[in-house]
């Protein structure tokens, strides 16, 4: 909400040779007859907190004060002033809301460029060389993450963790230790022994803290957006077969829309899953690929995988001799 006050041509005049002036630490700005009015200049006598010691005794307890103060030299690549809204507790509530919706116009009139932040203080000891420290200190501090910034923040460390095969949960060489259902492993078995289904998909059971079997079923690469949800992370180990060789690849999709949590918990269980199937089903696993959905994984690039194309060298020809004349 604005307030409809503006900065008297008085003000513009003093502030703007305040600019130039590195003898003038600041300004003290109040509001009369509806405008914002300049009250007092006060003298740079030296640093910038012992000259602080100037203000309290140009504020009041109980009296609103808009205070402009340089902070930074002349030619520095930060803006130099800062603007402080005065309101204490006690002031009037009148007073109190007209200098709280009238910041921003003080700022705008006198060029929000040339300063470097807007700090709302209610009390002088907010003001003092050592208020200024602990506020200083404060703005040092990285911002209290959102709930949501902080499970995303999870799933990247969870993310990387699976990546490296190391984990801060349950350290063991299987990083995040989940659970395979005997029914589960009793699918991957059946893929080393070389039945009709090639394709075996595994998926968490968030409430239940384990690896449950999806599905396992006969398919082909090009029916993978078919039979993989693109809605929900999965584990995937499909046999590759061709003439000449088969191998056995694993597959992670982590859809994009997929829930937070979901990756998180999946991005985590990565490793245990991959353990497990070696370990418990006695499976060898040749390649290990990770996607944002099934359309990803192509034929081409399986075969890729395989049999990389090597790359072709030109000969170096020796020129020829130039022939006699």
């Amino acid at each position: 909400m604005q307030s409809g006050i503006t900065a008297t041509q008085e003000l513009l005049d003093v502030f703007q040779a305040a600019v130039s002036d590195p003898s003038v630490r600041g300004l003290i700005v109040g509001i009369e007859n509806e405008a914002l009015v300049s009250k007092e200049t006060l003298p740079s006598a030296g640093s910038f907190d012992e000259d602080l010691s100037q203000l309290d005794g140009h504020l009041k307890d109980n009296q609103p004060a808009y205070i402009i103060l340089r902070r930074r030299d002349l030619g520095s690549l930060v803006a130099p002033f800062i603007c402080i809204a005065y309101v204490p507790d006690i002031a009037n509530v009148r007073q109190k809301m007209l200098f709280a919706s009238t910041r921003n116009t003080l700022l705008r009139d006198l060029g929000s460029d040339r300063f470097e932040e807007s700090i709302f203080a209610t009390t002088k000891e907010e003001l003092t060389a050592e208020g200024f420290k602990r506020h200083d200190a404060h703005l040092a501090k990285p911002a209290p993450l959102t709930e949501e910034e902080k499970t995303l923040k999870e799933v990247k460390e969870a993310e990387a963790e699976a990546s490296t095969g190391a984990s801060t949960k349950k350290a063991t060489s299987r990083g995040v230790l989940t659970p395979v259902t005997e029914e589960a492993l009793e699918a991957l078995r059946n893929l080393r022994s070389g039945g009709f289904i090639n394709l075996v998909q595994l998926a968490v059971n968030i409430e239940k803290e384990r690896i449950e079997l999806a599905s396992a079923s006969t398919a082909a690469i090009g029916d993978f957006t078919r039979v993989i949800p693109d809605d929900t992370p999965r584990y995937s180990f499909f046999i590759f077969n061709r003439t000449s060789f088969f191998f056995l690849v694993f597959i992670y999709t982590c859809p994009p829309q997929s829930k937070i949590r979901e990756r998180m918990i999946y991005a985590a269980s990565r490793g245990s899953v991959v353990a497990s199937a070696e370990a418990d089903a006695g499976l060898q696993i040749a390649r290990r690929l990770e996607a944002s959905s099934a359309s990803d994984v192509s034929e081409l690039q399986l075969l890729e995988e395989f049999h990389p194309k090597k790359e072709e060298k030109e000969s170096f020809s020796r020129p020829k001799r130039p022939g006699r004349r």
